[in-house]
């Protein structure tokens, strides 16, 4: 999947093949936000597929490979962008990684009930000299829209393959890359109707002809001189002295001709294109009446928006409650009673009984206490996020970012931090500043991921009831909402609003959520629930050897203060690594499955409190590093601490003024 960070690498056109040279063929699919790209991955490579960042760059990309029609492919979903204007990280990654040399084949997904808008992207890729294939998608969405395309003469106008489908059902799937099969070594064809207004037109040709000799090879000179007229830096700096002068001179004739600045007038006149072709192409007629305009209308109107979040949200965590519930109580059951005549044949306690108890313990409490409100929670969250909701919350929640004094755009990290706080982090690159990267990534952390969410579950829904663990997501809320408050106030600055693409409703497919349940679920299986097997043995061991006295007695100024017993400190420790950890430990630490009769009422609320809003895992630290560096990642991890610290220890008094036991 790596390329060269250079953005001059040889263009894919003077590659060798790779379906003749017996290697996959490697298949970009790239389009604007939203348009169905992922869910055509999806169709394709499904839980075969990885993600990872485009080399030199914090972009993640996820790749998979998949054989269609007979033929091994290689698949690199890029971002959703909506220009290679290269004026964002993602965008600049994208653009490098089609010009690094490695692409056999673009796929350019469109969103066809957005024609027009689609197709400025379509005009940019097309001067790439790549061999390139236009999926027209969502077809049933431009067909409720009464909208009519003639693909047929698309394809004839942008000499290139035009290919419609519906990702979500599969539809035109195997057409689309049979295609891709033809057109890998058919780079597309010059097309004069595609040419803009003669004015720019010369000027484009005249810059054509002066970047001869000069030009890094394996690039199309149409569209180094485009760019360059557009303003590419990246371009820019990697051009001869008498070329940058040029197209600097060229671009100050194009301002004073045309009273605006040269790249305004570029992006102009790919527009005024994409119009031009959409309105040879399509026709729209009258819309069909559907149920998708009335639920919009509802769930973001000003007032009854709200209160179908807090509903639904209410909802969606009682649901997870519900089914967790009685998911733990059945599996704690059923696993004792397998265990139980293994361990009377272990005899006396010794280290081999030691052992080996510890190792089932961390099985057990993986199958038993995580999974059962993981899997739902992972679902249901996965559910939202394809009926096209999430975005919709995002909007909703936008007007109370901007009063705490945070950029709009932090919605979408903070939505994302409920299912992991990696990808949150990672999320706040698409923030403005410094400053609203700092703030997003460090409320994201204060949101309780899904394996926080578990231990919620697990401990205060479990043993004390929903309402408990209903209350300790709200009481989150607004400790968020005050800690971005305090936060912005420390560090003022003013933000933008919010740009946002909102997606349509549609019917999520179960096969593609499945799978998007089980790509989030793998890390814990495969992650996860091994080091809770090795933490259990490992700190079984250290019962035994009584190593762990150590660890309890360095932590007993944090736990006396929180009332905790001097055992739970250890678990604290774990926690770090993996939330989920601290959960199964406390089992392991206690010598008990049944928690609440080793703690009680109020020192279950104070420790799933101080786990709710303490020091981040390892992963989410690294992330955290990698996106702001140390200094503010160790100021986060310093603020979490000390706010879980400060949380735990009034929580503690509150609970013993109010005579909880």
């Amino acid at each position: 999947m790596s390329g060269s960070g250079n953005i001059l690498g040889s263009s894919c056109a003077a590659c060798p093949l790779r379906g003749e040279a017996g290697l996959p063929v490697r298949v970009a699919l790239i389009g604007q936000p939203n348009c169905g790209k992922s869910t055509l991955f999806n169709a394709v490579a499904g839980y075969r597929s990885a993600t990872g960042n485009f080399s030199g760059t914090t972009v993640r990309l996820t790749w998979g490979r998949a054989r269609v029609n007979g033929t091994q492919l290689e698949l690199v979903d890029l971002p959703g962008i909506y220009s290679l204007t290269a004026s964002s990280p993602t965008e600049s990654a994208a653009k490098q990684f089609l010009l690094s040399g490695n692409t056999d084949v673009i796929v350019n997904v469109l969103d066809a009930s957005l024609l027009s808008r689609s197709l400025e992207l379509t005009l940019e890729l097309r001067e790439m000299g790549i061999p390139l294939v236009v999926c027209l998608n969502m077809m049933d969405e431009a067909r409720r829209k009464g909208e009519s395309i003639a693909s047929e003469k698309l394809s004839q106008l942008l000499r290139l393959p035009v290919v419609e489908t519906v990702a979500n059902r599969g539809q035109g799937v195997q057409e689309l890359f049979a295609r891709v099969q033809e057109s890998r070594n058919c780079p597309p064809q010059p097309a004069e109707t595609l040419h803009w207004h003669r004015d720019v037109e010369s000027v484009i040709q005249h810059l054509e002809r002066r970047l001869d000799g000069s030009m890094p090879a394996g690039l199309p000179a149409r569209f180094v001189a485009v760019k360059l007229l557009e303003g590419d830096e990246e371009l820019h700096v990697e051009m001869k002295c008498e070329a940058r002068e040029t197209a600097q001179r060229l671009r100050q004739e194009l301002a004073r001709t045309h009273g605006r600045p040269a790249d305004s007038v570029i992006m102009s006149e790919r527009h005024d294109r994409a119009m031009d072709l959409c309105e040879q192409c399509a026709s729209v007629g009258h819309p069909h009446a559907d149920w998708r305009t009335s639920l919009d209308n509802l769930l973001t109107h000003p007032l009854w928006g709200y209160v179908c979040l807090v509903l639904l949200l209410v909802g969606f965590f009682w649901g997870v409650f519900g089914l967790g519930q009685w998911a733990e109580k059945g599996l704690l059951a059923g696993l004792a009673a397998i265990f139980q005549p293994a361990s009377a044949r272990l005899g006396q306690p010794g280290l081999v009984s030691v052992l080996v108890t510890s190792i089932w313990q961390g099985f057990a409490g993986g199958a038993a206490i995580v999974l059962p409100y993981l899997l739902p929670f992972l679902f249901g969250l996965a559910l939202l996020e394809d009926v096209g909701y999430l975005p919709r919350v995002a909007y909703l929640l936008d007007g109370l970012l901007h009063r705490i004094g945070l950029h709009g755009t932090s919605v979408v990290p903070l939505m994302l931090g409920y299912g992991c706080s990696v990808p949150a982090c990672l999320a706040t690159r698409i923030l403005p500043s410094r400053r609203d990267r700092f703030l997003a990534s460090v409320l994201a952390t204060l949101v309780p991921c899904s394996a926080r969410s578990t231990i919620i579950f697990a401990l205060a829904a479990f043993y004390l009831g929903a309402g408990w663990a209903l209350a300790i997501f709200a009481f989150n809320a607004v400790v968020v909402f005050f800690s971005g408050w305090l936060l912005t106030r420390l560090w003022p600055e003013v933000s933008a609003g919010m740009i946002l693409e909102v997606p349509r409703y549609q019917r999520p497919s179960l096969r593609m959520t499945a799978r998007k349940v089980w790509l989030r679920l793998r890390e814990f299986v495969v992650v996860s629930w091994p080091l809770l097997v090795g933490g259990s043995a490992v700190l079984g061991l250290a019962g035994y050897w009584h190593w762990d006295g150590y660890v309890n007695r360095g932590l007993s100024p944090l736990t006396r203060l929180l009332g905790l017993p001097a055992s739970v400190g250890v678990t604290l420790i774990f926690g770090v690594l993996r939330k989920e950890l601290s959960m199964v430990m406390l089992v392991q630490a206690l010598g008990t499955t049944d928690i609440h009769a080793a703690l009680s009422s109020a020192q279950i609320l104070t420790f799933t409190i101080f786990i709710t809003f303490y020091i981040p895992c390892l992963a989410t630290i690294a992330a955290m590093t990698k996106e702001m560096g140390r200094k503010l990642t160790l100021l986060a991890t310093a603020y979490t601490l000390a706010l879980a610290t400060a949380l735990g220890v009034a929580a503690r008094f509150l609970l013993m003024a109010a005579h909880i036991p």
